[in-house]
């Protein structure tokens, strides 16, 4: 079963490293990661607002800057 949750990120991302220590703190289950670098589509989507998580369900997207209580919000709503 595929991973509900994505985080689309970018290589070398200072911000991207933050999100994912914010992710611990908020121990969010299992993610996917993402990177747009590479990929014209979600560089044209993603380019300037990464990191940004998303539900891949429902399509709901979480933009930089979040804290742990965000994306604890988050995933109530998810989950």
């Amino acid at each position: 079963m595929p991973t509900r949750l994505v985080l689309y990120q970018r290589d070398y991302c200072h911000l991207c490293d933050q999100a994912l220590a914010v992710m611990a703190e908020a121990r969010a289950p299992d993610f996917d990661s993402v990177w747009v670098d590479d990929d014209e589509a979600l560089e044209l989507r993603y380019g300037v607002r990464v990191p940004v998580l998303r539900d891949s369900h429902d399509g709901r997207e979480l933009d930089w800057p979040f804290d742990a209580e965000a994306v604890r919000r988050f995933l109530s709503e998810t989950l």
